[in-house]
């Protein structure tokens, strides 16, 4: 009996989106997805398209906030969870941006506060360069304290004891590390308000430090023995095992944080030279050393594990879409090597590096050479990029 197979042409797309399916199709045969995996991304689109249909939407009503109303949706509706790629539905939005369908989103006017935090906002990620986590995290917190000031009270009549009241209210419902967060994001906001002239004076002292015991100590980093099981656990024959060990030994002999090793690109790699720069926290710049088993492992991935991509970014998804991974993929990596040796090592540990003095030749291979001023040099940049 021969073997049934699924052609990509038997999707049956209804709905608003259906006279984009052929483009759609064509989209991710360019960024180098395998027949199968079109076959699924196609039958969301289709279930997304029914969706729209049935509450009345069409194509020009589909937006970001639409394609996150929908996984919504299939998260409380929809049991098989695999099924589900954020991923193909943005594909989906530059396809129809790319035919002119949508327009590039913009911010619609709202209320005074929604105008303060967008530009708070861009203050925080053109001027300050903070990460877009840290951003929105900022933007919550500054919404709270918005909307829990008095109704009659205008930012221009914000007073030192509103401020002070509105962090020991916070401080009783929540936390102490998500109080000492709200204290920073509004200090942030009140610092940026004053300098833009919405307030009178410099109101973010008002906003008083939480102080609290830690929930849990600072990492200690891990052992040599946990570091070479980590390394041990990727299988460095297939593509995604080259990606991981490139991925784990960063972390390991650079101390490098995540979404750094995300955010990683081609351009950051000077092979002739042996240095790495990283872009850190605030858009700042390190020049470190490339230790040769670093860029052995990079090495490896470039030539026989990274799928072909215009991309400048080193690390992508091993499935396509083929796009930079996300910080968060980091994390999963540590985890996922973890798992696999039962090794008792959270992403923070391993960001930290090895526990063990440095006087020691490194753990991903006995050919690195790396020499103990090499290996102390790191743990110095460490300590001081911390």
């Amino acid at each position: 009996m021969a073997r049934p197979t699924t052609s990509v042409s038997r999707v049956l797309m209804t709905g608003p989106l259906a006279p984009f399916a052929d483009a759609y199709r064509a989209e991710l045969g360019e960024r180098g997805c395998a027949p199968l995996s079109m076959v699924s991304e196609l039958r969301q689109v289709a279930r997304f398209s029914r969706w729209l249909e049935v509450d009345g939407l069409t194509v020009a009503d589909v937006s970001e906030a639409r394609v996150d109303d929908f996984l919504e949706w299939r998260r409380v509706n929809w049991r098989h969870r695999d099924s589900w790629s954020r991923p193909g539905l943005r594909c989906l939005l530059d396809v129809l941006r790319g035919l002119g369908v949508l327009a590039a989103e913009e911010p619609a006017a709202g209320s005074p506060t929604d105008l303060l935090l967008a530009h708070f906002e861009r203050y925080l990620l053109a001027e300050r360069g903070l990460a877009a986590g840290t951003v929105g995290l900022y933007l919550a917190c500054v919404r709270r304290f918005m909307d829990g000031l008095p109704p009659d009270r205008e930012l221009a009549g914000l007073a030192a004891g509103d401020v002070t009241a509105a962090v020991l209210r916070e401080a009783e419902s929540v936390s102490v590390s998500a109080a000492q967060n709200f204290v920073s994001g509004v200090r942030w906001c009140l610092r940026f308000c004053f300098v833009e002239g919405l307030v009178g004076c410099d109101l973010s002292r008002a906003a008083l430090l939480v102080r609290g015991r830690s929930s849990s100590p600072l990492p200690r980093g891990i052992s040599r023995a946990d570091a070479r099981a980590l390394l041990g656990s990727c299988d460095r024959r297939q593509a995604l095992g080259r990606r991981d060990y490139a991925i784990i030994i960063l972390l390991l002999r650079l101390g490098l944080r995540r979404s750094e090793v995300a955010g990683l690109r081609l351009d950051d790699v000077d092979w002739r030279a042996g240095e790495l720069v990283v872009v850190g926290k605030g858009s700042r710049q390190d020049l470190l050393p490339l230790p040769a088993d670093v860029g052995e492992a990079i090495a490896a991935y470039l030539r026989h594990g990274r799928p072909h991509s215009d991309r400048r970014e080193v690390f992508l998804r091993s499935k396509a879409p083929y796009e930079p991974i996300a910080s968060g993929t980091v994390a999963s990596t540590v985890r996922r090597a973890r798992r696999d040796r039962r090794v008792r090592v959270t992403p923070a540990a391993a960001h930290s590096g090895v526990r063990d003095g440095p006087s020691q030749r490194s753990l991903a291979s006995d050919r690195s050479g790396a020499a103990p001023s090499e290996l102390a040099e790191h743990r110095d940049l460490r300590a001081r990029r911390r």
